[in-house]
C-alpha cells in the first residue's frame, strides 16, 4: 500500500451566497485508504467534494493533488487526473444505456477503446451487480441500482481517487451490504486507490472506512472514538492530519 499524500487541503474556505460553508479546512489524504467524512445534513460534506472537483469556487486556501495545484486545473479536466466522482444525485444520461454511461467519462478523457474495455472489465469484476444492467436505459434503474451504477462510473475514470457522496443513504440492507463488499473488493484490487465516502448517518458505514473525519459547520476534525457509533471493530485512527 502506497502511503504517500495524495490530496492536500490547505486552509480551504468556501462561501455560498455569502454564507461560510467550509472554514479553513486542512486535511492530508493518503493513498490506499477508505476515509469517511461524517456529519449532519448541511455540515459541508457535499460542498467539500464539489470543491475538490472544482464545482465550487474557493474563497481562500489551496488544494493540491499529487502536489499539483487544482486551482490551475479546470473542473472538466480534473477527471483526467484519475479522480472519479459519484454525486448524491447520481445522474445517469437517460438516452444512453448503462454501459454507455459507464464508458462515457473515459471516452471524454480521450482513452483508447482498449483502455476503456480494460477499465470496464475491471469495474464489472468489482461491481458485478452491474453486469445484468448494462443494456438498460439510464432512466430504468431503481434508486439503489442507480447508486451502484454511479459507483461504477466513478470507478471507470477514478484510478487514483474516488469521491462518493452519501452512497449508503436509502439503500436497503442487502444492497448496502453489496455496496460495502464492492468497496472492500475495490480496495483489494487497487491497493493504492484513495476512497472518500461522506455520510450523515455514521452507523450505515459499519466496518467500511479505515479512518473517519467529522465535519460540523464546515470544520473538519479527526474522530478518535468512532467505534461506539459504528461498531467495536471500526478502526479509529487516521492516515491524515485534519484541523481547522
Amino acid at each position: 500500500m502506497n502511503n504517500d499524500i495524495l490530496l492536500q487541503l490547505d486552509h480551504v474556505s468556501v462561501d455560498i451566497v455569502r454564507a461560510p460553508i467550509l472554514r479553513r479546512v486542512h486535511a492530508e489524504l493518503r493513498s490506499g485508504h477508505i476515509i469517511a467524512v461524517v456529519g449532519r445534513n448541511g455540515a459541508g460534506k457535499t460542498t467539500l467534494l464539489r470543491t475538490i472537483m472544482g464545482l465550487v469556487k474557493l474563497k481562500e486556501g489551496q488544494i493540491l493533488f499529487e502536489g499539483r495545484d487544482l486551482q490551475r486545473v479546470a473542473a472538466h479536466s480534473r477527471a483526467r487526473l484519475g479522480i472519479g466522482y459519484a454525486p448524491q444525485e447520481r445522474v445517469m444520461f437517460p438516452t444512453l444505456s448503462i454501459e454507455e454511461n459507464l464508458r462515457l467519462p473515459c471516452q471524454v478523457a480521450g482513452m483508447s477503446k482498449a483502455q476503456v474495455d480494460e477499465r470496464l472489465e475491471m469495474t464489472l469484476d468489482v461491481v458485478a451487480q452491474l453486469k445484468p444492467m448494462l443494456g438498460r436505459s439510464g432512466a430504468a434503474l431503481s434508486g439503489g441500482q442507480g447508486k451502484m451504477a454511479a459507483l461504477g462510473r466513478a470507478l471507470m475514470i477514478g484510478s487514483k481517487l474516488i469521491l462518493l457522496d452519501e452512497p449508503f443513504q436509502g439503500l436497503a440492507p442487502a444492497l448496502a451490504t453489496e455496496y460495502s463488499n464492492a468497496l472492500k473488493n475495490l480496495q483489494l484490487r487497487m491497493p493504492d486507490l484513495c476512497i472518500v465516502v461522506t455520510e450523515s448517518n455514521g452507523s450505515l458505514l459499519k466496518d467500511v472506512p479505515d479512518h473517519v473525519l467529522h465535519i460540523e459547520r464546515g470544520e473538519l476534525s479527526a474522530v478518535t472514538k468512532f467505534a461506539s457509533a459504528v461498531g467495536p471493530d471500526t478502526p479509529s485512527y487516521l492516515p491524515l492530519e485534519a484541523h481547522s
